[in-house]
């Protein structure tokens, strides 16, 4: 069950972790990216697209063409997946979905879920996605 992100956010948070892991000059086609990571390529290719028009990812044209980060994995935080994706108003947000939620009129849940927003955006800014090659490789081995 995802708590916070979109089933589109959290496979674009695998694909560029994937390409992260992989060689800096590899160029992956999205069949093989949806293969590996075992989502429909239809799926995969909007969400390239979308982390493309944000700089985060390059497409190559022609016979070799493909995916491959947009820079060095050391200067891509998880927070830029997110925010290309989902954007970032689910951390500004009632986790309740309640309109007028605030410190002066809080719902249920606003002081704890304000406690676990706030340490999920800092763990998502401060972490760079060179950071998880060994896991990501890890986990897909797993598969």
């Amino acid at each position: 069950m995802t708590v916070i992100f979109s089933k589109k956010c959290e496979y674009g948070l695998q694909a560029v972790l994937y390409l992260a892991a992989k060689e800096p000059d590899d160029v992956l086609r999205v069949d093989v990216i949806a293969e590996e990571l075992r989502i429909p390529k239809e799926f995969v290719s909007k969400i390239l697209q979308s982390l493309r028009e944000h700089g985060i990812i390059e497409s190559k044209k022609g016979k070799s063409g493909g995916f491959i980060l947009a820079k060095n994995p050391n200067k891509i935080k998880l927070i830029d997946v997110v925010e290309a994706i989902d954007g970032l108003e689910v951390f500004n947000s009632c986790v309740l979905g309640f309109p007028n939620c605030s410190p002066d009129h809080p719902c249920a849940v606003h002081d704890k879920w304000g406690k676990l927003r706030t340490e999920a955006y800092n763990m998502l800014s401060d972490e760079t996605i060179d950071q998880f090659k060994q896991r990501t490789l890890n986990k897909l081995s797993l598969k």
